[in-house]
């Protein structure tokens, strides 16, 4: 595994690894539009992340930056420390939560991608500090439970990493709403990660609906583990099973 730190400048020259940063950029850029398309994020808020693989290395948006304006170029290469990394022509700086997502890739090795998003359903209920209650079988097929709420936490350094380390680990949901603030999910790689965010709100603005036509019927523990097994497992094309 290259050394983004102490072989910056071996790794710049390797061309497996040149080539996996180039691919990386243009899936991260390329998902910024689903988070617009799905109406998850507004002006420049909301980032995408990715590990590079078979590197320490991840992949983020540049801070300040328009969606329209975003481009495989402009995605920052950063360390697995959250700094910009030498040698891959940054020029532009990085996502104001590049820390919180740093932090969970040192400490969530099965994670290869991280989402950030304000989307209006389930940011509403972030600002009520109240868990995304599993009532709807989809939200059980994705989630396999409820979706926690984390600390809050104040934006610029790995707070909010901390935040949703503590509150995901161990946690079969891969999305944690952080009180007053958004949410933010993980998956085996960014597109997972998206996926999980536009579930998220699916979920989210459902719920909130049916709490407004009265209280929300349980789903039994035990249909959610049922639930979550088969989607997990054996639902679709090819499944992979529940990120690790």
């Amino acid at each position: 595994m290259t050394n983004a730190t102490d072989g910056a400048a071996d790794a710049t020259t390797d061309p497996a690894t040149r080539d996996a940063v180039a691919k990386t950029r243009e899936r991260v850029a390329s998902l910024h539009g689903e988070l617009v398309r799905y109406g998850l994020v507004i002006w420049t808020g909301g980032n995408v992340s990715e590990r590079v693989p078979g590197t320490d290395l991840f992949v983020i948006k540049p801070s300040g930056v328009s969606s329209d304006d975003l481009t495989p170029a402009n995605q920052v290469v950063c360390t697995l420390d959250g700094v910009p990394a030498d040698g891959w022509g940054n020029e532009h700086g990085p996502s104001s939560d590049t820390a919180a997502h740093a932090y969970v890739y040192r400490n969530m090795p099965g994670v290869g991608g991280v989402v950030h998003t304000h989307s209006t359903y389930a940011t509403a209920w972030a600002a009520r500090a109240e868990e995304i209650p599993c009532v709807i079988t989809a939200m059980a097929d994705e989630f396999g439970g409820p979706i926690p709420v984390g600390p809050f936490a104040i934006i610029g350094d790995d707070s909010i990493g901390h935040g949703i380390v503590e509150t995901l680990s161990g946690h079969r949901s891969r999305a944690v709403l952080m009180q007053n603030h958004g949410v933010f999910t993980i998956g085996k790689d960014a597109k997972d990660a998206v996926k999980a965010a536009v579930m998220c709100e699916d979920v989210a603005r459902t719920i909130h609906i049916s709490r407004q036509l009265g209280e929300p019927v349980p789903i039994a523990p035990e249909n959610i583990d049922r639930l979550f097994d088969r989607y997990q497992n054996v639902y679709g094309q090819n499944p992979e099973g529940a990120l690790q």
